[in-house]
């Protein structure tokens, strides 16, 4: 699906000027739908000109009503004559240089809110070392004192997306870890539940056999 050629001027846009509903805008601007609730909570994309798409061509105004009156409908862009933006291909990231000083703090916030993101899932979510991720857990960073957590997606380094996907992994391996455990507790160490029944009928066979042997004594 085309994205307009600015998504997330467009999204904030659409936000102050519509009634079109967060996934609504998310699908037509290529982003997450909490990327855009945080555009609309003032958390994301702060200082960022709204761009109008019905000025740019890219959307008509009846589309924008049609969409308004129907939240089910996805909001379609006109046809235009521009080549399709192409998706950088997974490998090596390049990190701006006015990006780079945000990384630690980037670090720190991720650390903070989810302890159990591995030092590998980090590096590969913003793009840095573990190294400096082990520094900022450990608090030994050299900036540690006056480092202040910033969220990665108002910083660049990544996008909603990307860190749903991360979190999705560590809630899926929590929960298998977790479901392991409660089977390992529920197993009755030793015995087998069938033991208490046989040393039952082991008893009362032996009970009947003391019987019979008392009956033929006497007689």
């Amino acid at each position: 699906m085309a994205h307009p050629l600015m998504p997330k001027a467009t999204a904030v846009w659409l936000v102050d000027n519509t009634t079109l509903t967060f996934d609504q805008i998310a699908e037509l601007c290529g982003l997450h739908p909490l990327e855009v609730q945080g555009i609309a909570d003032g958390e994301v994309a702060t200082g960022i000109q709204g761009r109008d798409p019905v000025a740019a061509g890219e959307l008509s105004a009846e589309e924008i009503r049609r969409c308004e009156a129907d939240a089910l409908q996805p909001v379609q862009m006109q046809d235009r004559d521009l080549p399709e933006l192409q998706r950088r291909a997974k490998g090596a990231r390049y990190t701006p240089v006015a990006m780079r000083q945000d990384k630690p703090a980037a670090i720190l916030w991720l650390v903070r809110r989810y302890p159990d993101m591995s030092d590998a899932q980090i590096c590969r979510l913003i793009g840095t070392t573990k190294p400096t991720v082990k520094t900022i857990r450990e608090g030994t960073h050299r900036d540690s004192n006056q480092l202040q957590p910033k969220s990665p997606m108002d910083a660049g380094l990544c996008t909603y997306t990307d860190l749903n996907d991360a979190v999705s992994k560590i809630r899926r391996k929590t929960s298998g870890k977790d479901k392991s455990d409660t089977e390992s507790r529920n197993k009755t160490p030793g015995e087998t539940p069938a033991q208490p029944a046989d040393e039952g009928r082991q008893s009362a066979t032996a009970a009947a056999a003391a019987a019979i042997a008392g009956f033929v004594s006497n007689n």
